[in-house]
């Protein structure tokens, strides 16, 4: 079976968070709302690129996101500047970004779009509303929209 073809079965999500407590509640809401997808974590935006740029401890065989949530506060790489690298690379520019932060400030939410992300969600602060904001998500950007093909191509361009 040719992996691109398995890669399109498959929805991934990629999120970009450095809390360890919010990553571990990500996971468990986005498994109650069970859409049938894998999610992967990183902790930086560097991380980030690396996973998506198959760089590093990530090769060729990691899947392709159909999806990213992106935090904005992170060490490293922040997510203004990941999200900047991912919107002016060719192959990467296609794949849905979802800012999910704690930030509601109007600077952060302009640039962030200005900068191309596709949503930009202040996360809950109950462990309910993150359920429901992961099932929406899910539901709109996995199961609604019409998105282009996974691709595995890495070029800068």
């Amino acid at each position: 079976m040719n992996p691109a073809n398995s890669a399109l079965k498959t929805k991934v999500i990629v999120m970009a968070e450095d809390d360890a407590d919010d990553r571990l509640l990500a996971k468990d809401a986005l498994a109650e709302c069970d859409l049938g997808a894998e999610l992967q974590f990183v902790e930086n935006g560097e991380e980030l690129l690396d996973y998506l740029l198959h760089r590093g401890k990530y090769d060729a065989q990691t899947p392709r996101p159909s999806l990213i949530l992106l935090d904005l506060n992170m060490p490293i790489k922040d997510g203004r500047e990941v999200l900047k690298d991912i919107k002016s690379n060719a192959a990467l520019r296609r794949i849905p970004v979802i800012v999910l932060t704690t930030s509601k400030a109007d600077t952060d939410i302009d640039r962030t779009y200005h900068l191309g992300a596709n949503s930009f969600i202040a996360k809950p602060v109950r462990y309910e509303a993150l359920v429901e904001v992961m099932r929406n998500i899910g539901q709109y950007w996995l199961k609604i929209v019409e998105l282009p093909a996974v691709t595995d191509t890495t070029t800068n361009g």
